[in-house]
């Protein structure tokens, strides 16, 4: 995969996500989150719009994404383009009328992603329902005062990973990062379900410079699982690598 591709498509989409679905969302409902859908994803209220592919899907109509500007596709849709800087500090820095670069093998592997990462996350905590935020770009959940979830990739690392970070700083090898620990999907979807069901995965909260709560965990170590629930956390595991796992166009490169 081409990491130039990668990059900008993923800014792209994330541009998209906040500026046309997301703070439209707000702007009438109060509601920022987004729900990942069959090929991307979509709004959680009015108006109902959604990424289908390399495809903005408003009321059965199809506007393709690549070569427009957010500015285009609202106001195609019939929508207010809207940025959230007034709700969140770390949104996208896409201009309205920036051209956007969508790269169809890139967009599908972010869908399976985004889509690996909901199905695990509800088979962690059924009772739960994902969410895409748009701040960060990650599906995930809050159980017991801790997040779990998928980032599709930011400042801490460049590629979608499944991440876990506890409220305190936490040491030790599984601890790789500032907020907690990751692990890059790749690594994930290279291993077999069955070799990851018996780990202990661990489990923690990542929080913003704001304050907010956002995050995401699949993965783990047996030495450092924390609390009762590295068996929930190796199931999640297990349903990001079977759908993950069932195909990155190149995971050698990126």
């Amino acid at each position: 995969m081409d990491t130039a591709a990668y990059l900008a498509t993923r800014r792209s989409l994330h541009a998209i996500a906040e500026l046309v679905l997301a703070g439209p969302q707000y702007r009438q409902h109060g509601d920022i989150r987004l729900a990942v859908t069959p090929g991307g994803f979509a709004t959680v209220t009015g108006p109902r719009v959604r990424v289908d592919g390399t495809d903005l899907a408003v009321d059965g109509r199809r506007w393709p994404l690549d070569g427009q500007t957010c500015a285009a596709l609202a106001d195609g849709a019939g929508l207010q383009a809207s940025a959230l800087g007034d709700v969140y500090r770390d949104g996208t820095d896409v201009r309205l009328d920036e051209t956007l670069r969508v790269d169809p093998i890139v967009t599908a592997w972010l869908a399976r992603c985004w889509a690996a990462g909901d199905a695990a996350l509800r088979k962690l905590a059924p009772a739960e329902q994902p969410v895409l935020w748009p701040e960060h770009f990650d599906v995930a959940i809050r159980v017991d005062q801790t997040n779990f979830g998928i980032s599709p990739g930011d400042e801490f690392l460049p590629e979608p990973y499944a991440y876990v970070g506890p409220p305190e700083p936490r040491e030790g090898e599984f601890w790789n990062q500032p907020f907690g620990a990751a692990r890059p999907i790749r690594e994930l979807a290279g291993r077999a379900a069955a070799d990851v069901e018996p780990v202990t995965g661990g489990r923690g909260l990542r929080v913003d410079r704001a304050g907010r709560r956002r995050g995401v965990a699949c993965g783990g170590d047996p030495a450092v699982g924390v609390g009762d629930r590295g068996d929930r956390a190796a199931a999640g595991v297990g349903g990001v690598e079977r759908v993950v796992g069932a195909g990155d166009p190149d995971r050698s490169d990126h």
